[in-house]
């Protein structure tokens, strides 16, 4: 029912690709507007977990994914000031396996798949309400079809701020996950022997929204100057880090009207401590594909947000809820530690069983 209709796609990022790329398989004759002249040229690293591998397998390309990635075998919480391994948690056994990849090689890979399903990518095009039988608005967060659908929004500063860097280094094929007082960083290899670090800092001042902030090095050794030294070692080797300052925004009310809909950042921002953002926009853009195709644009886009907006709502607020874990002090903090390795020695399977409504989930039905 979306075969041989207009869509226009705002936004050329993973969400907006992804979902060009599955409504034109549908049928669909996509057209994706993308200001920047370019694709992929910004951001770091992305995790993929089995339930954003299985909106990719659902549009044919976990071993083109396979490829331009590394497959996880573990996340290991670590005290990123002793320096001590807390516990690991395994996941070889996911299936698909949850896999680290480069931002730039992700919008590469589906770039070159919608040019082989038709879709015209349009760069160096800003494009605020093209004509079209669908609109998605895959704009991120300061997306202009959200303030269209309502109104303008209020996001709430969440006393963190966020520092961004690729460093070439060998690293095991594990998320670590350095827990410290007020702060964490998140480690993980990428491929051509690189680790992506993402390194938070609670603070009452703030850094704008966005990924384009240069900060110098030396800001972010001094809010981490108490590392072990292996992490050490990892932040003294960033010559530029990106500096953002991480809000709340709340899942918009309305994610479609008529003939506009909203997909990824645009319809639920969230902080990156359950490393779900780009996973979301993936499963939101299988399920508005298969939607609209079931159901057609009028009633598929009501449908869409009715099994959307839960799903994304909980995973919002778990990742929320990490952002208080990993920055635990003191005694909280010694019991949390105790608690995660007991929970490894007696339990392995408890971390993967506990997050299974998120890593089991098949946006493909």
């Amino acid at each position: 029912m979306i075969a041989k209709r207009d869509v226009a796609v705002i936004g050329g990022g993973p969400a907006g690709l992804t979902t060009a790329l599955a409504l034109a398989m549908q049928g669909a004759s996509v057209r994706v507007f993308e200001q920047a002249e370019t694709l992929g040229d910004i951001g770091a690293g992305l995790q993929i977990s089995p339930n954003g591998g299985r909106a990719l397998a659902a549009l044919g390309l976990t071993d083109a994914l396979d490829r331009i990635s590394l497959p996880s075998e573990a996340v290991v919480p670590t005290n990123g000031v002793t320096g001590r391994t807390v516990t690991r948690f395994d996941l070889t056994g996911q299936v698909p396996r949850y896999r680290f990849v480069a931002r730039p090689d992700l919008i590469a890979m589906l770039a070159e798949a919608c040019r082989a399903r038709g879709v015209e990518l349009c760069l160096g095009t800003r494009a605020d309400d093209p004509r079209a039988d669908l609109v998605v608005g895959a704009d991120g967060i300061k997306s202009q079809v959200r303030a269209r659908l309502n109104g303008a929004d209020a996001p709430a500063f969440s006393g963190q701020v966020a520092w961004r860097a690729v460093v070439q280094a060998e690293a095991p094929p594990q998320a670590r996950i350095w827990m410290m007082p007020g702060r964490h960083v998140v480690t993980y290899p990428l491929p051509g022997n690189r680790l992506n670090i993402v390194a938070v800092q609670e603070r009452n001042d703030w850094a704008a929204e966005g990924w384009h902030h240069a900060d110098t090095p030396q800001a972010m050794r001094d809010a981490f100057a108490d590392a072990c030294p292996a992490l050490h070692d990892i932040l003294w080797a960033v010559e530029v880090p990106l500096l953002w300052g991480l809000f709340r925004h709340p899942v918009a009310a309305r994610w479609h009207d008529a003939s506009h809909v909203l997909v990824g950042d645009a319809a639920h921002p969230t902080l990156p401590f359950l490393a779900q953002g780009a996973n979301l926009a993936l499963e939101d853009a299988v399920v508005l594909a298969r939607c609209v195709a079931r159901h057609g644009i009028a009633a598929g886009l009501p449908r869409y947000q009715a099994l959307r907006a839960p799903r994304v709502t909980r995973a919002i607020a778990a990742a929320d809820a990490n952002a208080v874990n990993y920055h635990l002090s003191g005694v909280r903090q010694r019991a949390a530690h105790l608690g995660l390795a007991a929970l490894g020695r007696m339990a392995p399977g408890a971390f993967i069983n506990r997050l299974d409504w998120l890593y089991g989930y098949d946006p493909a039905g």
